[in-house]
């Protein structure tokens, strides 16, 4: 069965920069939050930015939220200072560090070493720090088996299709979308990629940004393609963009009643009572070993979205 974890329908990107949207992330509903150091903050405010991520941990309100923070990736010479200074001074409050950029498995193990260290220092609890790596560039896709599988850390791996797309030399400004001279899915085979890798080693896939965030419509539709292959959640990067998120990536509240229904009948009819089935009918639709675990999948992400069933299986009187 693939990786459930923590809820991570929608995560939305806040700067670390910026007081005001670090307070304002708080009440948004958001599954997940971020707050960058890497790309949204510039050079010079990086120094300010962590010390406003570590206030905004330590002092705001994240309840129902997976709290992240996105640190600059290992070819830049802030990386080190990013990890120490936001883990020492929030790691009680931090679920997870994003690697950028995560070229191989070594980068991850380097990150999976530095936070053991510092949990030991401060009598933190080892290995509760979660790492997400983020694949941007065809180094990254090619050795994404074994950054998926560089340490029992990692939870998440993340498309990062702007960088990404500059690293191939693809011939698009518009990040996300369909490219009108191909004729496909310019992305599908990265997608799949990272999901197989993730799926493999049960882990969470999550799909990138769309930047052209006042268009939510056309979002939601990008958002619909990962989510019928399989990923369990996407960026936000606007306020506007976090329930489309969180729609998409949540079953249909029919597909989630059926998933249900399916697991309950499944299991009355191969108990004693039942008959030891291995396949019924159930309605118009014949059930097995691998309609259950077709049924889990949705069941779980139902469950992890809190919603509630409609409908009940009835066992039959005779």
């Amino acid at each position: 069965m693939a990786a459930v974890g923590r809820p991570r329908r929608s995560c939305l990107a806040v700067p670390g920069s910026s007081v005001k949207m670090l307070g304002k992330a708080q009440g948004l509903p958001a599954d997940q939050v971020f707050l960058d150091l890497e790309d949204a903050v510039a050079p010079l405010a990086k120094p300010d930015a962590r010390k406003n991520i570590v206030a905004a941990l330590n002092e705001g309100d994240w309840t129902g939220k997976t709290r992240v923070v996105r640190v600059n990736d290992l070819t830049t010479p802030w990386t080190y200072r990013d990890v120490i200074e936001v883990v020492e001074g929030a790691g009680a409050n931090l679920d997870c560090i994003m690697l950028p950029k995560v070229q191989n498995a070594a980068q991850v193990q380097w990150l999976d070493m530095t936070l053991t260290q510092i949990e030991k220092t401060l009598g933190l609890e080892v290995g509760r720090i979660g790492i997400e790596a983020q694949i941007e560039n065809a180094a990254g896709l090619v050795n994404v088996d074994a950054i998926a599988a560089a340490s029992p850390r990692v939870e998440t791996i993340i498309f990062g299709p702007a960088d990404f797309m500059a690293s191939i030399n693809m011939k698009s400004l518009v990040v996300g979308a369909l490219i009108p001279d191909y004729p496909g899915d310019p992305y599908h085979y990265i997608l799949m990629r990272i999901l197989m890798a993730a799926r493999m080693h049960d882990k969470q896939a999550i799909d990138g940004p769309f930047l052209q965030i006042r268009d939510v419509d056309a979002f939601r539709e990008v958002a619909k393609r990962s989510a019928a292959l399989g990923f369990d959640g996407k960026w936000v990067l606007h306020p506007g963009q976090i329930d489309a998120a969180n729609e998409v990536y949540s079953p249909a509240q029919q597909d989630y009643d059926h998933a249900e229904l399916i697991l309950d009948a499944y299991d009355y009819y191969t108990s004693e009572a039942g008959g030891k089935l291995g396949a019924v009918m159930l309605g118009d639709e014949m059930i097995d070993e691998a309609s259950r675990k077709m049924a889990l999948v949705v069941a779980a992400k139902g469950r992890a979205a809190g919603m509630t069933r409609t409908s009940s299986f009835t066992p039959p009187s005779e």
